[in-house]
């Protein structure tokens, strides 16, 4: 999943990374990679933290809700840092990376991610991925409740995704 990750950063990073002064050419590949991670571990982290979790459904069941999701403002956040730390920029310069480039591949990435034709970014795979498999967790029942192919049955009798995920962290 990196790997398709790290193409969709690198097919986006023209403005931001690639055609940037604040990022010396030598260092563009390894500023996408870092981008990369940022977006992984930030999705991790809101997988992981079961405040985040709700958030990081409506993000990948709206795609209209990227762009102000906590989700990615927090995703931002982490680059930012990263950058500032790695590249030593200036809170300006990263913020203006951060805002340009990720906003944009998280919006790319939740189209492809909903969208049925297109295998490289599947919900189910990304999610056993970012949550490595743990605590029992059903990927295929929560995947149908994230795009709404959820049993009717189950959600009429009061349950639905929110119930599911909290008792994921129980």
């Amino acid at each position: 999943m990196f790997e398709n990750l790290l193409n969709l950063v690198q097919e986006n990073a023209g403005d931001a990374i690639v055609n940037n002064n604040a990022i010396p050419n030598e260092h563009n590949q390894e500023a996408m990679s870092l981008a990369s991670s940022s977006i992984m571990d930030g999705l991790k982290n809101a997988l992981a933290g079961g405040g985040n979790i709700s958030d990081l459904v409506s993000m990948f069941s709206d795609s209209n809700n990227v762009h102000s999701s906590p989700v990615t403002q927090n995703i931002q956040s982490g680059f930012i840092q990263n950058l500032m730390h790695k590249f030593g920029l200036d809170s300006g310069a990263a913020s203006g990376i951060a805002a340009s480039l990720i906003p944009m591949v998280l919006q790319k990435l939740v189209s492809r991610t909903n969208d049925p034709n297109d295998n490289g970014f599947n919900i189910q795979d990304m999610l056993g991925n970012l949550g490595g498999g743990s605590g029992g967790l059903d990927i295929g029942s929560l995947v149908k409740q994230f795009t709404g192919g959820g049993n009717t049955q189950q959600q009429s009798s009061g349950g639905g995704i929110m119930d599911t995920i909290t008792n994921l962290f129980k």
